[in-house]
């Protein structure tokens, strides 16, 4: 766990850095995308095989722990500003808002039948049956 909580730190504290970088060089002076470049340099990070080479076979876990949590965290985080913006932001935001949800909730019984299925499940399908 300490691994993932180090290469989760190192991953946030660059992604920062160069979200700042990048609002400082556009003259916002604010983070632009800092989170965003964090969470893909902690894909990149934990995809590597240096990384890997580096970490005992157990501390993966770990690893693998928090990038998997990283994302969804973030995700509500962002969410939660999201309703509130449009919230103040009157009617039609949220609206928009409802709308996008109620669309990406319909498209997941497509989505999955568009996703080939792996052999072990078709397994425990027929199993079941």
């Amino acid at each position: 766990m300490i691994y993932g909580v180090a290469l989760l730190a190192g991953c946030m504290f660059a992604g920062s850095f160069v979200g700042n970088l990048l609002g400082i060089l556009t003259g916002l002076n604010s983070d632009i995308g800092g989170v965003g470049f964090a969470m893909i340099l902690l894909l990149l990070a934990t995809n590597s095989k240096t990384v890997n080479k580096i970490m005992p076979a157990g501390y993966t876990k770990g690893v693998e722990f928090w990038k998997e949590m990283f994302i969804p965290v973030i995700i509500a985080l962002s969410a939660s500003q999201n309703v509130a913006s449009a919230i103040d932001g009157g009617l039609l935001a949220l609206l928009a808002g409802v709308g996008v949800v109620v669309v990406m909730m319909l498209m997941i019984p497509l989505l999955n039948k568009l996703i080939p299925q792996k052999a072990e499940d078709k397994v425990s399908e027929e199993v079941e049956v």
